[in-house]
């Protein structure tokens, strides 16, 4: 598994809820490539809260969200915004119980539109909600022109 760098985490345009280091009220997210997809890990808390001792359900939207733009990123090799977020809940996530994890891959690709579908395990690696997220992307020239793309290069370490 190869860990994914953050090209723009040292940019002062950049503080995204998702992964900047920068936003304090951020969830601080890292990213890997496994291969077939993008996965991450993320230790739940109680400012993350919705019912007692359960994680937001729009947290857990917005983690689908991000994992999807950073496979868009990766493995889509361009940027682009979403246009559908349909998350299905399947199990309350509780915010005391240990990290967790989101996993995304690329299902469908054509020149305007990714399909990634994301799933969010428990700590204990029970599926709680799983989403189908659809992106409209750019080519990556209009994507680094408009939208500080760095180029899929970027986001790996150079091998020697």
């Amino acid at each position: 598994m190869k860990k994914i760098i953050n090209p723009w985490k040292d940019k002062d345009i950049f503080s995204c809820f998702g992964c900047s280091e920068k936003n304090k009220f951020g969830l601080h997210l890292e990213f890997f490539d496994n291969g077939e997809g993008i996965e991450c890990t993320w230790l739940p808390n109680k400012e993350y809260e919705g019912y007692i001792n359960t994680l937001h359900g729009g947290i857990q939207s917005t983690l689908h969200d991000e994992i999807a733009s950073w496979v868009i990123y990766t493995k889509g090799a361009t940027a682009g915004v979403t246009t559908e977020l349909n998350v299905k809940f399947l199990k309350g996530v509780l915010v005391d119980e240990g990290e967790i994890k989101i996993t995304g891959q690329l299902i469908e690709k054509d020149k305007k539109y990714m399909t990634i579908h994301t799933k969010l395990f428990n700590s204990k690696d029970e599926l709680c909600s799983e989403a189908k997220v659809v992106y409209r992307v750019f080519s990556p020239q209009v994507a680094m022109a408009k939208m500080h793309y760095p180029g899929v290069e970027a986001f790996y370490e150079k091998e020697s």
